[in-house]
């Protein structure tokens, strides 16, 4: 299916592994240039290189933090003018209720809150003016269904997800549309953390930890990097133009729920 948005650029946050090297391999396949962001510069370098290489698409690397003003201020000058933003940012850690105090908050919401709506700010204006835009927030299946040791994440997440859902239906009209994904488990270095914690925890191997955890969700494995990009480049797509305000569930069926 051809996509309908060669030639226009993307910002790709957290984009040197994972899911939001996912959604810029995905966006790369379909033409679009990109903006890649992570904290670390050897990664995002090496994964920079690979998608030039594959996708032959121009890419530009910003090395930063955006939960941070000086991250956010690098990022958009380089990222001035995009047509797409993707919103990606690590979760804070898991633990109980009681573990966290008023910093630990601060911190989650920072980079899983403040920062999207920030960068959300700074580049829609652009996409107003010219009259197409497209915004994917990853968030987690979390906000659809709380998990009780990711209370920092539950709470963050579930604020830009209503942030998220008054704003879409304010620049819809201007053909601006933000959605979100909501990733359950997929196989990432996020998995191998979740899943050594809970082998440790039980006295398991690591192996033995996913195989549990792979048994609670119908679809009996976890989520690939690949198919999470695909959809997050369908989103930002001409064909996604009446997709306004929604939260998609990417969890295997993990979630189990009607609506």
């Amino acid at each position: 299916m051809d996509l309908g948005i060669k030639g226009k650029r993307a910002l790709v946050c957290a984009s040197s592994k994972g899911l939001g090297r996912g959604c810029a391999e995905a966006l790369a396949e379909a033409g679009v240039n990109l903006v890649m962001n992570a904290r670390g510069a050897d990664a995002l370098e090496a994964a920079a290189a690979d998608i030039r290489s594959k996708y032959g698409v121009d890419v530009v690397t910003v090395a930063a933090d955006v939960s941070t003003q000086a991250g956010r201020d690098a990022l958009l000058k380089e990222a001035e003018g995009v047509d797409i933003l993707v919103n990606n940012a690590g979760g804070p850690p898991p633990g109980l209720w009681s573990d966290w105090d008023r910093d630990d908050f601060i911190a989650a919401l920072d980079a899983n809150m403040l920062a999207p709506i920030a960068l959300m700010k700074a580049l829609m204006p652009g996409m107003i003016d010219k009259g197409w835009g497209r915004v994917v927030n990853i968030t987690s299946g979390s906000v659809k269904a709380p998990i009780p040791q990711l209370g920092l994440s539950n709470s963050a997440r579930a604020g830009l997800t209503g942030y998220a859902a008054g704003t879409a239906r304010q620049v819809a009209q201007f053909g601006v549309n933000i959605n979100n994904m909501l990733p359950g488990i997929h196989a990432t270095d996020r998995a191998v953390s979740l899943d050594t914690g809970v082998a440790t925890a039980q006295g398991i191997d690591l192996a033995a930890a996913k195989a549990q955890r792979e048994a609670t969700i119908p679809a009996r494995r976890y989520g690939t990097a690949e198919e999470f990009g695909a959809m997050c480049a369908f989103l930002c797509s001409n064909h996604a133009g009446f997709i306004v305000g929604q939260n998609i569930v990417l969890d295997g069926g993990a979630i189990n729920a009607t609506i």
